[in-house]
Parts: structure tokens; C-alpha cells; sequence
């Protein structure tokens, strides 16, 4: 698939300005140029154009945003210095698998101020000795090359997940609705739970009508008897008088 037609699927019906993370990996440049990413992206953020055929970074345009830059398994060789001017807040560049070969292709760099992870994985200058010492003495502002800074510290995963994280903010309001979703969850629970509470008092409540009316109907059967007796005792009292006149 052709670049600018990935692109575009990759919008979804938003502008471009509306969008802060754009991947196009594994589509194809035209020649070898990038296409269809243009200044309309003004919120970019992280930018990932992985084995798409790039052979320069010359038509990239300026993403003032732009923190992260994913351009691995391409051709690239040089021409480094656009980044400098076009993307000003890169902290992290990946150019493993790429044409570099000398050191001085990544001198460009140097102009690049806050950035602070380098990748050039498979890329011929990683042959050369001392390569990793170089480098650091080279871009003294890189923390962290190939994933290790000079002591050999891997890079912390913290860093990994800022990379990725969106702006501050976005962690925030993502706790609030968490907890306005807990609250609503707790909220429904008591209301259950009331609920369920006060069916079992009305079913309380009936019982204790249902027993009230059999002690009453049980009162009104032991009534019954002896009513019958006293009215038997009258009779018996009735014919002893009429046996005495």
C-alpha cells in the first residue's frame, strides 16, 4: 500500500491537526521520500515509519511536536541535518537497520538538544571500534544509546512508558473517570443492597401479619368450644328447674 493512501486511512475521518501518534509501517514510499505527512500534522507527537522504503529524511516536514521518530529497516544514509531544524523536541530517534556507515553521519545530531535515546542497531557504524564511546562523545546530550546508557544500564521501563504516554493530563482525567466509575459501581451496590433490604422487611412485615391472623384465628377456634360448654351448662341448669316444679 502506497504511503499516502495508508495515511489517510490512518486518519479515521479526523484532521490532521487532531492527531498526536500517526503509524505507516511496513507501506511503501514512492521514492523513497517521505509522502503524505505534511505541516497540517501540527499535534504530532510520535511519528513511526517502519521498512517503508525511505532512503532520506530530506521531505520530512516540520513537526515542532514531534517527540518520538520510528524510522528503522529503511535506507537511510544521511541528510540528517533536517531533523535539527524540522523537529526540535525529539527526544527519541530509532535508526537501527539503516545505510549509516561513517560517524560523521550522525555529527547533525549534535544540534538536536533534547535528545536522549539513539538507535542504530545493524547500521554499519555500530562495527567500528570504540563505536559506542564515540558516539557518546560525539552527542554528549544522549543518555542512552542502543538501549544502554555508557555504564551499561539498561534503559529504565519508566522511560519506555513516557515515550508512550500522551501528554500530561491525559493520566489524570483518566484516574477521575476510574473513580467516577468505582463511585457509580459503589453507588448501584448500596442501592441493591437497600433494595434487597427492604423486600426482606416487607417480607418480615407480612409474616408477622400472617401470624398475627392465625394466633387470632386460633384464639377464635378455642373460643368456640367453650362457648358450646357454657351453653350446654345453661341447658342442663334449665332442666333441673323444670325437674323441680
Amino acid at each position: 500500500m502506497e504511503m499516502k493512501k495508508r495515511i489517510s486511512l490512518e486518519l479515521r475521518n479526523r484532521s490532521p491537526a487532531e492527531v498526536r501518534e500517526l503509524v505507516v509501517d511496513s507501506c511503501r514510499s514512492a521514492d523513497g521520500e517521505v509522502e503524505g505527512v505534511t505541516e497540517e500534522f501540527s499535534a504530532l507527537e510520535v511519528l513511526s515509519m517502519v521498512n517503508v522504503g525511505l532512503g532520506s529524511l530530506a521531505k520530512l516536514p516540520a513537526l515542532p511536536k514531534l517527540r518520538k521518530l520510528e524510522v528503522s529497516d529503511n535506507s537511510i544514509s544521511g541528510g540528517l541535518d533536517t531533523l535539527a531544524e524540522k523537529c526540535p523536541n525529539l527526544s527519541y530517534l530509532n535508526l537501527s537497520g539503516n545505510h549509516i556507515k561513517e560517524l560523521s553521519s550522525l555529527q547533525p545530531l549534535q544540534n538536536l538538544k533534547n535528545l536522549k535515546s539513539l538507535d542504530l542497531y545493524s547500521c554499519g557504524v555500530t562495527a567500528a571500534d570504540g563505536y559506542r564511546d564515540a558516539v557518546f562523545r560525539l552527542l554528549p546530550q544522549v543518555v542512552y544509546l542502543d538501549g544502554f546508557d555508557p555504564d551499561d544500564n539498561e534503559v529504565p521501563e519508566s522511560n519506555d512508558e513516557d515515550d508512550e504516554a500522551g501528554p500530561p493530563g491525559d493520566e489524570e482525567e483518566d484516574e477521575e473517570e476510574e473513580e467516577d466509575e468505582e463511585g457509580s459501581e459503589v453507588g448501584l451496590s448500596y442501592l441493591m443492597k437497600e433494595g434487597i433490604q427492604d423486600e426482606e422487611d416487607d417480607g418480615d412485615y407480612v409474616e408477622e401479619e400472617e401470624d398475627d391472623e392465625e394466633e387470632e384465628e386460633d384464639g377464635e377456634d378455642d373460643d368456640a368450644p367453650a362457648q358450646g360448654e357454657k351453653r350446654k351448662r345453661d341447658a342442663d341448669d334449665e332442666g333441673d328447674d323444670d325437674d323441680d316444679e
